[in-house]
């Protein structure tokens, strides 16, 4: 039912076709069948009984065959299609919390170089295992504080790991459990079985028995991550490695200790709760299910060898059967990363003596252009990039192999909607946010109701919308973002003056418009942000702290 839902052809102009050449062919058969030669001479009547009487007509004949492969062909060309290629982008959509413990007893240095440290370490390793997964990040010691919501970006994640230490959060303390409406508060959203990875050395004194009443009521995976010794021997605060497993199995989930290898993390990466998503994309070009209708036209031509068939000439309309559409629309989905998996070369390349000569070979039977496609199809985007002609279909081929700045370069070559909206989306996979929304923007003053524009522009404004309050709030924060005095210095006192005053430099502030638009700027922002994030994170932390408690709600 949904097969005839959805039928129709990709170009619906090519059945136009199929009558004028069946028309054709039927004045050329009639035409052929009222000539004769001794009609003028002979009588009428004599002749017929002259006349050798003909055999029946076969029905595998020349003429019945041509009709087939004229309707075969018109098919093909008009592409029949009732289904959308799949999506060759998948996201982990189980996320992942990270839990980790920044108490006093994590500075204990068993462990080199401390148990936090190789902790945060062991999480950067257990990052790049899982680079699809969304992770949110919650600290705690006296109190428990959410350091990161969901988040597929691992760089952010990484630069605040690295700046996590102990007593960064305002109480001392081991509790756990303050976290754990933090954790609801970030998977409240979710509708996939999510991990919650607890980084900790042990418990405190009533944490087993809130953390099992928690893990009663959730259907989340909890994995427990010891470090430490849990020998008196080498630490006065040794790792309690029996309650944390007790804990782990009266939740359903499992205890792990620190290895000084990677097999600690491998392990975990592989009981890992996982749900790779195929990302919808309502934007994405349809399949066209006429090719396999060329193969019994293929067969149907070899008949042009027998004696007596050569009207069989459309065999030379083969070569059209690979024919070129519309360029695909290239939707982005920005809710996730764009997948490093894509073949970079076909396999034919690596032999390097024979692929000029199949490329010659090639070049006999098939355009660049209907080449390319084929390669296109077969997911072999470079090599298509470099046979295309055309340069909206060389864009293409450069979107899918992950080329966006070549990709919105040469979809500016083109003056229409889809090229204007794949140029869109190609600037905004390589963050040129402003770009992408003003490429938008003309899309929209063109045409209102361009499928995916609009939502696309919301989602790209949102972005920047985000940057900009980010670089306020951190322009705000002293030393952050921004040019500030220095408390340390003595005031000047100028010529001629009788005050004492302060050399104040103007400070220059950019919307995330400027900060985005331009890469210098970008970067000096960056750099200005990143010098000392803890000071950042210890004084939200305390904010968070003198309004809503030991944890966030």
């Amino acid at each position: 039912m949904e097969v005839i839902t959805h039928f129709h052809f990709l170009r619906p102009e090519w059945l136009l076709l199929a009558p004028g050449l069946l028309i054709i062919e039927r004045l050329l058969r009639s035409s052929r069948a009222n000539s004769d030669r001794f009609s003028g001479i002979i009588d009428a009547e004599l002749l017929q009984h002259l006349r050798v009487q003909k055999p029946p007509i076969a029905r595998f004949n020349p003429t019945s065959v041509l009709v087939v492969v004229v309707l075969l062909l018109t098919l093909i060309m008009a592409g029949p299609s009732w289904q959308q290629q799949p999506s060759p982008l998948a996201e982990d959509a189980a996320p992942l919390v990270v839990v980790l413990d920044v108490s006093e007893s994590m500075a204990t240095t068993d462990v080199a170089p401390s148990r936090l440290l190789r902790g945060i370490q062991k999480i950067r390793d257990l990052l790049t295992l899982v680079p699809d997964k969304r992770v949110g990040v919650i600290a705690y010691a006296g109190s428990a504080h959410t350091v990161l919501p969901l988040t597929s970006d691992h760089e952010v994640t990484e630069n605040f790991l690295a700046v996590m230490t102990p007593g960064i959060t305002p109480r001392a303390g081991k509790y756990p459990e303050y976290a754990l409406s933090g954790i609801d508060s970030l998977l409240a959203q979710t509708y996939y079985r999510s991990s919650v990875l607890l980084v900790t050395d042990g418990l405190g004194a009533g944490s087993s028995e809130l953390i099992q009443s928690w893990c009663r009521d959730r259907d989340y995976q909890l994995l427990i991550y010891g470090f430490g010794d849990p020998s008196l021997t080498q630490s006065t605060v040794p790792l309690e490695r029996e309650a944390l497993s007790n804990l782990a199995t009266q939740c359903g989930g499992q205890y792990f200790d620190a290895s000084i290898d990677r097999r600690d993390v491998a392990a975990i990466a592989g009981a890992m709760t996982d749900a790779y998503k195929i990302i919808d994309d309502e934007a994405l070009p349809w399949r066209d299910n006429g090719y396999p209708l060329v193969f019994p036209v293929l067969i149907l031509v070899l008949l042009w060898f027998r004696r007596g068939w050569t009207r069989l000439w459309i065999w030379l309309l083969v070569p059209c059967l690979i024919t070129l559409s519309n360029a695909p629309i290239a939707q982005p989905n920005l809710d996730a990363e764009v997948p490093t998996s894509l073949k970079n070369q076909p396999i034919i390349s690596r032999h390097g003596v024979l692929q000029p000569a199949l490329d010659g070979f090639l070049s006999l039977w098939l355009t660049p252009d209907q080449y390319g496609h084929v390669l296109l199809q077969l997911g072999y985007y470079q090599k298509a990039a470099e046979i295309f002609e055309n340069p909206i279909w060389r864009a293409t081929a450069r979107y899918y192999h992950q080329d966006f700045e070549q990709a919105a370069t040469l979809y500016t070559r083109q003056d229409n909607d889809v090229a204007l909206f794949n140029e869109a989306n190609a600037r905004a996979h390589r963050r040129d946010y402003v770009g992408a929304r003003n490429r938008y923007d003309v899309l929209l003053d063109r045409n209102p109701e361009f499928p995916g524009a609009r939502a696309n522009r919301e989602f790209i404004h949102e972005i920047i919308e985000a940057s900009n309050r980010l670089s306020e709030s951190q322009t705000n924060e002293a030393g952050v973002g921004s040019e500030t005095l220095d408390e340390d210095k003595d005031p000047q006192i100028g010529e001629g003056a009788d005050t004492l005053v302060n050399e104040v430099e103007e400070r220059t502030q950019y919307s995330a418009e400027a900060i985005l638009a331009s890469p210098e700027t970008a970067a000096l922002w960056m750099k200005n942000v990143q010098p000392d994030p803890a000071n950042f994170l210890r004084s939200k932390f305390n904010i968070q702290l003198q309004e809503r408690g030991v944890s966030e709600p």
